[in-house]
């Protein structure tokens, strides 16, 4: 690309059409967030039609992994190739992983299938988030993200009522099958409505090596987790060498980082304390609810006996109250100078009631687990356009594919590492305790299982603990005047 190719800047789009772009990567980004979470509620009867409960929590991290690894290479070809065709590719994976899904004859095929999903879904996510930064400037960015942040968090609650409900009166390969009309529908809807976003591609190096190596380092600590407790000893030759790979690619993968010409993760970018305590913030504080969203479903299945449809109906409350006060948010962060009181004020809230959700988990009523969710909900909301829009004021037009895809392979490595963990501990606890029979974590989980609510009460004491991380990142994130223009690429 010559000099005079980047110094030209597209005129900026009028609020009309900058919605008509938005709308147009809303379902991706809907469809992105519901396959995080859909399988929440239906996991017991997949386990029980395909005769393998031990390895239900794959169908899930697999997902969130093969998006994890594949997030910021989507940045990167984003800014070389463009954001509507790297959108489709996306969508191409997506629709493809699905129907690997709803053929499948057994766990195997269908966590081979939920990867290649997955691969699709995180390049939906992403290429959303992308083309905001492409048609607003940081200023205005908040009214709009935070259609972004109601439609992220509907399709992430919507997710468990809407698996269980299939579970319950449909098959459950019916909730693969239903990805493929609305995937056609949202490739349509990129070329209807996105024909005016403004170009920006410029060259990059794709660090491929990075992102194996943090796969691989990824895969290996699940293992030792899906393992240790459950079918070895954690002191067991198998498991310390899992942790010992993790650790050891790990530093490889840090290395990397320092050395390669592009890096995965962008050094340069995280040089700049505002992107880091923002993309600490995000991926804590995401990771957290993406986690509430998949285990609440089972604790509630687990602690009120209630059935897959009524757990995830429970969770509406959390959706309704977190999209308001995003909702909310995004409009405060437009209008007033000191625009982090409120998150700040909020999100302790939000973590206070995770802490009694732990704290009250064994002698647990629907009301009041109804009034819990909806102050988790209401405190959460402004956070995520706090840290987005913070981290998109401080980066560069041409660094803002990488930047934001750094941001959400943070949040989606957080998801992953946090489901991976919690899944850990129920297993290793229901095993511990003896729960876990012939029937394996189904079992283990069925209403009035006293291991299991135990088990639960640790897990959200962790998330609490996850969530109190994104806590101290806000603290520190710098409250810098929002800009009213685009940042512009380097001369």
């Amino acid at each position: 690309m010559d000099a005079q190719t980047e110094l030209h800047e597209p005129p900026p789009l009028p609020h009309r059409e900058r919605l008509w772009v938005v709308l147009g990567v809303l379902l991706p980004l809907f469809l992105s967030s519901l396959d995080n979470t859909i399988l929440a509620s239906a996991l017991p009867t997949i386990g029980r039609d395909l005769g393998d409960a031990n390895n239900l929590s794959w169908l899930i991290t697999a997902y969130l992994l093969a998006a994890t690894a594949c997030l910021p290479l989507y940045g990167k070809l984003a800014d070389i190739h463009g954001r509507l065709l790297m959108l489709r590719i996306a969508i191409g994976f997506f629709m493809a992983g699905a129907l690997i899904c709803a053929l499948a004859p057994d766990i195997a095929a269908l966590i081979f299938g939920r990867a290649v999903q997955g691969i699709g879904g995180g390049g939906m996510g992403a290429m959303a988030v992308v083309v905001l930064g492409d048609i607003a400037a940081p200023k205005d960015r908040g009214r709009y993200y935070t259609l972004f942040s109601i439609t992220y968090t509907t399709a992430g609650a919507c997710g468990p009522a809407l698996g269980g409900s299939i579970a319950d009166h449909l098959h459950w390969s019916m909730i693969f099958w239903i990805n493929l009309p609305l995937g056609v529908v949202a490739w349509a809807m990129t070329i209807a409505f996105m024909r005016k976003l403004p170009r920006h591609e410029r060259p990059h190096r794709l660090d491929v090596i990075g992102a194996l190596l943090i796969v691989a380092a990824s895969v290996s600590f699940m293992l030792a987790l899906n393992l240790g407790g459950v079918r070895v000893p954690w002191t067991s030759p198998s498991v310390i060498a899992l942790l010992a790979a993790a650790a050891a690619v790990a530093g490889l993968f840090i290395a990397r980082m320092l050395t390669a010409p592009e890096p995965l993760i962008p050094l340069s970018i995280l040089r700049e304390p505002a992107v880091r305590c923002a993309v600490v913030a995000h991926g804590f504080g995401w990771a957290s609810i993406i986690a509430l969203n998949i285990f609440l479903p089972m604790y509630l299945q687990t602690a009120l006996a209630l059935s897959p449809t009524a757990a995830g109906l429970s969770l509406m409350v959390l959706m309704a109250t977190l999209n308001t006060s995003a909702g909310l948010g995004g409009l405060v962060l437009c209008r007033v100078q000191h625009y982090k009181r409120l998150p700040v004020a909020a999100y302790l809230v939000a973590m206070s009631s995770v802490l009694a959700l732990a704290w009250w988990a064994g002698r647990m009523d629907l009301w009041t687990f109804e009034v819990l969710i909806f102050l988790i909900g209401a405190g959460f909301g402004p956070m995520p356009s706090l840290a987005m829009v913070s981290m998109q004021n401080v980066v560069p037009r041409h660094q803002l594919g990488i930047a934001v895809g750094t941001t959400n392979f943070s949040r989606s490595l957080c998801g992953t590492m946090l489901v991976a963990v919690v899944g850990a501990v129920i297993l290793a606890s229901t095993a511990s305790s003896g729960a876990l029979g012939p029937r394996g974590l189904g079992g283990a989980l069925a209403p009035g299982s006293e291991a299991a609510t135990v088990a639960f009460q640790r897990v959200f004491f962790i998330i609490a603990a996850c969530m109190a991380v994104a806590y101290v990142a806000i603290l520190l994130l710098e409250e810098r005047p929002l800009r009213t223009d685009m940042p512009a690429a380097p001369r």
